[in-house]
């Protein structure tokens, strides 16, 4: 398995977030999810409608799979209703990452090229990969102020020492940013 970075720059989110967005509402979605959760790849992709919407097909204010419960922010809203703007009918039931052709949860090898090959495009210097999201989240929280040792529970690491190892801290301190992603 390959190393890959988070992303440091918010700058570089965003300009990621935007080719995501023009290129599959999905894919929007997936990235805004994985960086704003910290969640593996392995728990986005089986996520379902039913996770983050109630019976009424409205948004939920946390999604109440993993312990503690994660919340549903601004920016993971926004992605959600742009993703459901563009479905001509949402079933509780039905994968929120789906692929078009089979219905069930695109692969973790198209969640990397989707995600590889965006930043790419968009001139993001750093290895990129599923990872990157978590990493992101992670980093992020941290320059925000989040303790190492919550950020370790969400991450589901052994130690705080691997947690700034997992986030970069290690390698270098890039400049505080304090922003929604």
């Amino acid at each position: 398995m390959e190393f890959v970075d988070p992303i440091y720059d918010v700058k570089d989110i965003r300009k990621l977030k935007l080719a995501l967005k023009k290129k599959s509402p999905r894919d929007y979605l997936l990235f805004v999810f994985g960086i704003n959760t910290g969640l593996r790849i392995s728990e986005l992709l089986p996520l379902t409608y039913a996770d983050v919407l109630t019976e009424n097909k409205c948004i939920k204010t946390e999604l109440n799979k993993e312990e503690p419960v994660i919340l549903i922010n601004h920016s993971m809203r926004k992605a959600l209703q742009c993703q459901m703007e563009m479905l001509p009918s949402i079933e509780l039931d039905n994968y929120l990452f789906a692929s078009p052709k089979t219905g069930m949860p695109i692969s973790r090898q198209q969640a990397y090229r989707m995600i590889h090959t965006s930043a790419n495009q968009v001139g993001i210097d750093a290895r990129i990969g599923t990872h990157t999201m978590r990493k992101t989240f992670g980093y992020h929280a941290y320059r925000k102020g989040i303790a190492i040792s919550l950020i370790q529970k969400r991450l589901h690491h052994a130690s705080p020492a691997e947690t700034m190892k997992y986030i970069g801290l290690t390698k270098k301190l890039a400049p505080r940013i304090d922003v929604e992603l």
